[in-house]
């Protein structure tokens, strides 16, 4: 959907099982031509799009990518940001660590990732910037040591420049702005506002603005301007409240280095602070509710003097509630939007209506985006049918901005 100042809202098509690419267009045949007829029905309708490495592979085969432009006009959708994080299957499989599998250290990520772009340049329509969000360079619990991370980070940077190269020709030839946003969470390489802003110090405009200006034969001045074009922020609400980090720090500190944040992906986390009327034993089994099997639920544990405790996953948070400086928890499991607390739980909605707030004053992103991918994996009194899940979010999401 179009929104005030000319911005884009949609969900991302993720949330969808389904990795080949007739799966993908079933889905968006049988539930997003639904939500836009009842969101949207007099007025074009934008997708968040997800493909896996294999159906890009087939969309850019024969003539399917044509066909599928043809659709989307006669059926008023046009794609406009996609998500290209989850590389293959990330439904019905325990994926966990392996949703950063193959890391921006490898051929496979860039190539996906190009043919992504390649995608969204023939989609997208006129006038319009296209965004694809990925991953946070790397998964940090793979590696040992900081010779090793700082090696893989200085490759992650040279794959991303061939990316950069590949979108400065795309405007060059078509006119039209693509960035790629790198999207921050726990444990990857990237996870709060401090790494991304020396990742872009330290490695994107020395070694990467190096590379940039080489391959262009331009000044250092251009190759920046390149760079900050094309390599974007995905600022996801819920992973940064997982850093404690509130939407105000996070998006000034972003502006006042001229780090464009280009998409905005609005979800929510599930947090729990300790309660004078409720014992830590039945938050405890409460929160056991959301530790299953198949996503990284990385759990941050603030404690009484305010340091922070990291976890790869949620049962390991739930543990260290039992110490006495325990204050709060909150664990990287998306959950409806519009629930702000559910049984002795709460969610991270707040910073959601922060983020929102701020956005009305400065509308600092043309793309907002709803990403509860967990919808199949919730608990059951949280479930309804798919279609009507994602109505509601939206739903709220625009009263939210029309307040």
């Amino acid at each position: 959907m179009t929104i005030e100042n000319q911005a884009h809202l949609t969900y991302c098509t993720n949330i969808h099982p389904g990795e080949t690419w007739d799966e993908i267009f079933g889905n968006l045949k049988n539930h997003t031509t639904k939500i836009k007829d009842q969101l949207s029905p007099n007025k074009s309708f934008g997708i968040g799009l997800r493909l896996s490495q294999k159906s890009a592979s087939v969309l850019l085969q024969d003539n399917n990518l044509a066909n599928f432009k043809t659709w989307l006009d006669s059926n008023g959708l046009y794609v406009f940001t996609m998500n290209g994080f989850p590389y293959g299957e990330f439904h019905n499989t325990v994926i966990k660590d392996q949703v950063h599998t193959p890391d921006w250290t490898t051929k496979e990520r860039v190539n996906y990732t190009r043919d992504l772009m390649t995608i969204l340049a023939y989609l997208l329509p006129e006038n319009m910037e296209g965004s694809v969000s990925t991953s946070p360079l790397s998964y940090k619990y793979w590696f040992n040591t900081q010779d090793e991370v700082k090696n893989t980070t200085q490759k992650a940077c040279q794959s991303l420049m061939e990316v950069v190269l590949q979108l400065v020709d795309i405007k060059k030839t078509t006119g039209k702005l693509l960035h790629l946003d790198l999207e921050p969470e726990p444990d990857g390489f990237l996870e709060n506002t401090k790494e991304v802003l020396d990742f872009y110090n330290d490695h994107l405009l020395k070694e990467g603005l190096s590379t940039v200006q080489s391959a262009l034969n331009c000044s250092s001045e251009i190759a920046k301007t390149h760079i900050l074009d094309h390599i974007q922020i995905c600022y996801d609400v819920c992973h940064f409240a997982l850093a404690y980090e509130r939407p105000e720090f996070v998006i000034s500190n972003f502006q006042n280095a001229g780090i464009n944040i280009g998409k905005v992906q609005i979800s929510a986390a599930i947090k729990c602070k300790k309660s004078d009327t409720v014992s830590v034993s039945t938050q405890q089994s409460y929160l056991r509710q959301f530790d299953e099997p198949v996503y990284l639920h990385q759990s941050v544990v603030k404690l009484d003097d305010d340091s922070l405790v990291h976890f790869s996953d949620l049962s390991e948070g739930i543990d260290l509630m039992n110490g006495a400086n325990f204050k709060e928890i909150r664990t990287h499991f998306h959950v409806p939007i519009f629930v702000s607390d559910f049984q002795v739980l709460e969610s991270t909605q707040d910073e959601i209506i922060d983020a929102l707030k701020l956005w009305k004053d400065n509308p600092y992103s043309q793309h907002l985006e709803v990403e509860t991918y967990t919808w199949s994996i919730l608990p059951e009194y949280l479930q309804t049918d798919i279609t009507s899940s994602v109505i509601r979010e939206l739903e709220w999401l625009t009263n939210q901005l029309s307040n």
